[in-house]
């Protein structure tokens, strides 16, 4: 198929402009690669999202099997502590209260009393360590870093340091005068 463009006159200088070959047939294939690179695109972002989603899906089963794990091992220790509790414990515990009763002093506090101050003293500590840790620290005044003070060091140039203050041979003229008769000499 061929098209012809007629101008106003065909016997000008410019040159007849014709379409050759199936353009219509490379103008859809065109609308098709993009088309395809579009929906390629697409994909890739869909997939990125997908293995993005999956990775903090296995860091949130990993963090739930890591808390079912600690809590395993709590109910194991809290079956231990019970049955030390209720079995060789309660029957020394039984035999020291007697004894304590016997000298006239009173009984021992019970082991849930002594755990919960034990975990009250142990919580205490670590707060004050944890707020002593936040808190930055001032440095000491015999605390210097490469031998200098303390102080804020000066900003700028240190006094006396210019070059140009006094030169030691000054031009014979100025450069730039408003007096004429010394401009001409």
């Amino acid at each position: 198929m061929s098209v012809s463009t007629a101008g106003p006159s065909a016997s000008s200088s410019h040159p007849v402009l014709v379409a050759q070959g199936d353009w219509t047939k490379n103008l859809v294939h065109l609308a098709k690669t993009a088309e395809l690179k579009k929906h390629a695109l697409t994909l890739q972002l869909h997939t990125a999202q997908i293995l993005s989603a999956h990775s903090n899906l296995d860091q949130k089963s990993k963090a739930i099997q890591d808390v079912k794990e600690q809590k395993n091992k709590a109910n194991e220790l809290q079956t231990k502590i019970k049955s030390i509790a209720e079995g060789e414990y309660a029957v020394a515990k039984a035999d020291v209260d007697r004894l304590r009763q016997e000298l006239g002093q009173e009984p021992l506090p019970s082991l849930q009393q002594t755990l919960e101050d034990k975990k009250a003293q142990f919580m205490n500590d670590l707060r004050v360590q944890q707020a002593e840790a936040t808190v930055p620290s001032k440095r000491s005044s015999d605390e210097f870093t490469d031998g200098q003070p303390g102080s804020k060091r000066p900003r700028g140039r240190p006094k006396g340091s210019r070059t140009n203050k006094k030169q030691k041979n000054p031009p014979a003229t100025p450069i730039f005068t408003t007096d004429p008769a010394q401009a001409a000499t």
